[in-house]
């Protein structure tokens, strides 16, 4: 993400009670323990994998979606997913709610995600992106040319790597302009004939009776209030994911244009889920 995304109407939230309380706890310690072990056991198997395959990870991947499975099933956050993932070389593109995306989508799809350079240097979640093979990504046009030679090695090596065009996380009710500059890269010579980018729509539905945007994050809210509220209800609600038809990137001349039909598809594939939830 670069920049939060902002609205003027602030999200309501119940309050919490004694037993939302305790829920909260409860859930939080169970995911602390399901993370930081699997991530445990994920550093101690790379140990071996790093050696022998390099960039190949033919193991680590099932283990952080071992993990990103249970988290929801931690959560009680119900998922449900629409087509099918692809199986050749390429990237992801989804739209941007929240941090939940992170357990949605590798939940669903072993992938790797692509964040912008400071992320590495957050505490814990810094640390918990590098150990999973995220790309960081620099916003600086000299180095383009190394960035674009970055996803080609990944790409080559069977790594589904995912992008949020927005930029930024919303409220979830909506999906923001995509932005263009990362989809350059994939129209690079050495991988454009080679590649395609699988638009995916995610769509969140708000427990019963509370505000539908209740598993957005935005504005200035912190990532331990959201986290707070978001484990704190009794009975959860749920996420569609929806895998829309592969995108050849040689069908298309410019960045603009491909970023356009994924954002089309991602935009109406939003709205059909936020209908029929």
């Amino acid at each position: 993400m670069t920049s939060r995304w902002e609205s003027d109407t602030p999200p309501v939230h119940p309050a919490i009670t004694a037993r939302g309380w305790i829920r909260v706890i409860l859930r939080a310690v169970c995911l602390a323990v399901l993370v930081f072990g699997g991530l445990l056991i994920l550093l101690l198997v790379r140990l071996i994998e790093r050696p022998l395959y390099g960039l190949h990870r033919p193991m680590t991947p099932y283990i952080t979606q071992f993990v990103c499975r249970n988290a929801l099933r931690i959560l009680g956050l119900r998922l449900q997913v629409t087509g099918r993932p692809m199986k050749g070389q390429g990237a992801i593109v989804a739209n941007h709610t929240s941090w939940l995306d992170i357990f949605v989508l590798n939940a669903s799809k072993r992938i790797y995600f692509v964040s912008k350079s400071e992320v590495a240097g957050w505490p814990g979640i810094g640390w918990l992106a590098r150990s999973t093979g995220t790309v960081f990504v620099v916003r600086n046009p000299a180095q383009a040319k190394a960035q674009t030679r970055l996803f080609e090695d990944r790409l080559h090596a069977g790594h589904k790597l995912l992008f949020f065009p927005e930029g930024t996380s919303t409220d979830g009710q909506q999906v923001l302009p995509f932005k263009t500059t990362l989809f350059q890269s994939f129209l690079s010579p050495g991988i454009k004939n080679d590649i395609a980018v699988q638009p995916v729509s995610v769509i969140y539905h708000a427990p019963a009776g509370v505000d539908p945007r209740f598993y957005g994050w935005w504005g200035d809210t912190s990532f331990g209030a959201h986290l707070v509220e978001t484990l704190a209800p009794a009975k959860q609600g749920g996420v569609d994911v929806i895998y829309h038809p592969p995108l050849p990137v040689a069908d298309f001349t410019n960045r603009k244009a491909l970023a356009l039909a994924c954002e089309t598809a991602v935009r109406k594939g939003h709205a059909a889920g936020q209908g029929a939830g």
